[in-house]
């Protein structure tokens, strides 16, 4: 049986938690959460990767179990959580590493990817953007009337993100069986988004969304001048990054392998036995260094 250990380390003055799993020496698998979850997402993965893989799960700053200062407190922006996961990362001796990114995960792991990109030594995306192509409009057409001006009316459509229904609506749209999703998916991550403050913190978050934009050039030049291993698993009946996301990435990396899975937003949380043969199938094949 796995052992999945929960840690905490301080980076930068402040506590993020994590998972581990896994032989120290086995290649390195970082996992990168999204909106509004946090490692949690990862509590099914984890065990059946870490095997043969030394897998690594942080919650982002003001996110799951890790510190969740407020606005006043902290600066949160992508690039921010990006050079703290660096130093996290740093701090475990990782310099080598295979990334799996969903929803925020992407924009913290494209960061990652760019600063340094002889660390990257495989990317897994699942329902984590990087293309135009992948905003689906009747999600994002409300965030960028909320990038363009914050209003009374702009910013209350967002807090809508953080209510419980909506997180609900996450979980299961798009899913074939419904009933396969634990509730207790969307009543966690409500309980952790509705702290007192953190709506702030997710305001602010979703503000700076609009810098991933612009990131998306310099982000299909990596990939194509660099053509990591690439699988884009995707639940292709996401509303948020639609399958055009999955599909973009052979523009840039034509070996990329993708694959639209019968599911939503949260595909792991449907089809966790698909997803787990697709990655550990694609990892053998990449082939990556020992830790």
């Amino acid at each position: 049986m796995v052992k999945v250990h929960h840690r905490y380390a301080t980076v930068q003055g402040r506590e993020l938690f994590y998972r581990e799993a896994g032989p120290v020496d086995a290649p390195v698998l970082v996992l990168l959460h999204g909106f509004p979850t946090s490692s949690f997402m990862y509590r099914h993965l984890i065990p059946e990767l870490a095997d043969r893989y030394h897998v690594i799960a942080p919650d982002h700053l003001g996110f799951g179990l890790s510190d969740a200062p407020t606005v006043g407190e902290f600066d949160y922006s992508f690039d921010a959580l990006a050079d703290l996961t660096a130093h996290l990362l740093a701090g475990l001796g990782v310099n080598r590493y295979a990334m799996y990114v969903q929803d925020y995960g992407a924009p913290v792991g494209w960061r990652l990817a760019l600063k340094d990109p002889d660390a990257i030594t495989a990317i897994i995306t699942q329902n984590g953007n990087g293309y135009e192509a992948g905003l689906v409009e009747g999600f994002w057409g409300m965030a960028r009337a909320y990038w363009r001006e914050q209003t009374p009316e702009t910013i209350a459509a967002i807090r809508e993100a953080f209510s419980l229904d909506m997180i609900k609506w996450q979980y299961l749209h798009g899913v074939p069986d419904p009933s396969l999703v634990s509730p207790d998916t969307w009543h966690h991550d409500h309980a952790l988004v509705s702290r007192p403050g953190n709506d702030r913190v997710q305001l602010k978050l979703l503000l700076d969304y609009a810098t991933n934009l612009p990131l998306y050039p310099a982000l299909h030049a990596y990939l194509r001048d660099r053509r990591p291993p690439l699988l884009a698993v995707w639940g292709k009946n996401d509303e948020i990054f639609g399958p055009a996301g999955a599909e973009a990435f052979v523009d840039d990396v034509p070996d990329a392998q993708v694959y639209l899975v019968d599911g939503g937003h949260f595909l792991l949380e449907s089809a966790l036995d698909e997803v787990v043969e697709l990655i550990r199938t694609f990892l053998a094949k990449a082939d990556l260094p020992a830790g």
